[in-house]
């Protein structure tokens, strides 16, 4: 229902897209947070050609997978549609073109967990995930 009906962020202003929301950080200033959540579903039905895909494999369960974008207020400001369990954090965000609205649109911070681990680099430093394990002793500032 979020991601048909969009998220109010203030009277009057309604974000319902990704172009919308990272307009919306950019233009606020505001730093965004994104994270993928899985959620259980029940198993799909015998016979259906997809059925292996709403395999979780962090979780090894049937489930889909959403991703939430919030301000740092912790307020949301965009939730995707689902995909099916077994498709990586990463790949959700590419499939929904934020690399493309980051690498052209506004300068905007987003701080992200591991699973957004190639993204920075890709954007132009503008996904900021936690420094990569290699890096536990010694970390680059």
């Amino acid at each position: 229902m979020l991601a048909e009906r969009g998220c109010t962020v203030s009277p009057g202003v309604r974000l319902r897209t990704l172009t919308e929301v990272i307009d919306h950080l950019g233009a606020s200033g505001k730093t965004g947070i994104i994270d993928g959540t899985e959620i259980r579903v029940r198993r799909p039905a015998t016979g259906r050609k997809d059925r292996g895909g709403f395999i979780s494999g962090k979780n090894k369960q049937n489930a889909v997978k959403t991703m939430v974008v919030t301000d740092d207020d912790g307020r949301v400001l965009f939730c995707s549609p689902t995909k099916p369990g077994s498709c990586a954090d990463i790949t959700h965000a590419r499939q929904l073109g934020l690399v493309e609205l980051l690498a052209d649109g506004p300068a905007v911070e987003i701080l992200a967990d591991a699973g957004y681990q190639g993204l920075g680099a890709q954007t132009g430093g503008r996904v900021i995930p936690p420094p990569h394990r290699k890096f536990k002793k010694n970390a680059p500032d």
